[in-house]
């Protein structure tokens, strides 16, 4: 159990004493450079996670720079360098997990509350998943991203078979409880640097579930959606996005849906529209993708085309609110929208 479960994270962050607290304003993308928030804007050039990470060995600083340094880096850890990792440290894979949280909260895009927040995911692969808060400005607040959420998604885009502790740099919020109760198996292990490890049982009590509408299951682990090939569209990105709209979870609305999005670099980001039971800690198939074209290294000014895949007559649509937020971060893209069906 933890020993303050309601703790104000900016109470919690500023007293958590990391080193390198100058990067918090920054964030590494595989060429090594560092953004400001600004999205935009490179301040700085850096080839050394020493500052960041003062806790590892260096051979493990080296290693996990060169990962993050691959033109294919999206925001994971696989479990075998993980394995390589504990060896190497001689700790916990809780203690690697947050010692990893100041690294994971270089991602962050707080441009309205301008505060940071940090999240590392285990996966039932033994792999980790990094992941931080995104806000979009002159958007709602509906539209941010919280951390848990962003490495969540990292996980389920990534297809793990499921998610057993997260680490976080604040006891997270109830919005993110909720999220978390959608895609935990059981009971996710709470960590929280200073506080004893606790379980989502504990800050969830009567939690309100998918078992409560009728649904087993919970979005682990990923199950692919039959959906009907696009029809006289062989273009790669809504190709992508019709592959996201295949792995999303749409259990209560049958909207399945996905984002692609591409990018100057030539990468494209996929995202699954992940839905949850209390209904407004759904996250967007665009929010999905933004997650992991930023923890991959990108900005939003990357962005040069953008495909949504949905259901035809569905109940709701990703359309109106993909649109806003694009007009937000990437005025010159025009959306691509094309529609599917289940196969009967």
């Amino acid at each position: 159990m933890f020993s303050n479960p309601i703790v104000n994270r900016r109470t919690a962050l500023a007293t958590l004493g990391w080193a390198g607290v100058a990067w918090l304003g920054m964030r590494l993308t595989p060429s090594g450079r560092g953004h400001s928030k600004s999205d935009t804007k490179t301040d700085t050039k850096t080839d050394t996670l020493d500052p960041l990470l003062p806790k590892f060995k260096q051979e493990s600083r080296d290693r996990l720079l060169r990962l993050l340094n691959e033109p294919g880096f999206s925001g994971q850890i696989p479990a075998v360098q993980v394995s390589d990792l504990l060896a190497r440290e001689q700790k916990s894979i809780d203690a690697v997990m947050l010692g990893l949280l100041p690294l994971a909260r270089t991602y962050s895009r707080p441009p309205i509350s301008g505060y940071k927040v940090g999240a590392v995911v285990r996966g039932v692969s033994g792999s980790l998943y990094l992941g931080a808060n995104i806000e979009i400005r002159g958007q709602s607040l509906g539209s941010a991203v919280h951390a848990e959420q962003a490495a969540l998604s990292n996980a389920y885009m990534h297809s793990d078979h499921g998610v057993s502790a997260i680490a976080v740099t604040a006891a997270p919020c109830g919005h993110c409880r909720q999220f978390m109760k959608e895609l935990s198996q059981g009971d996710i292990e709470i960590l929280i640097e200073g506080s004893p490890a606790g379980n989502l049982s504990t800050l969830l009590p009567m939690a309100f579930g998918p078992k409560d509408l009728g649904f087993p299951d919970g979005a682990f682990p990923v199950k692919e959606v039959n959906l009907l090939p696009l029809t006289g569209v062989s273009d790669e990105l809504a190709v992508a996005a019709w592959d996201a709209a295949r792995k999303s979870y749409a259990p209560y609305t049958k909207a399945y849906s996905g984002v692609a999005l591409g990018t100057q670099a030539g990468r494209v980001y996929k995202g699954a529209y992940i839905e949850n039971v209390a209904f407004n800690p759904s996250l967007s198939p665009l929010q999905t993708a933004l997650a992991a074209l930023i923890v991959a290294g990108e900005n939003y000014s990357a962005i040069t085309r953008a495909a949504v895949v949905e259901m035809e007559g569905s109940a709701i649509s990703q359309r109106s609110v993909t649109e806003a937020a694009l007009r937000a971060i990437a005025p010159a893209v025009r959306l691509q929208m094309v529609t599917t069906k289940v196969k009967s």
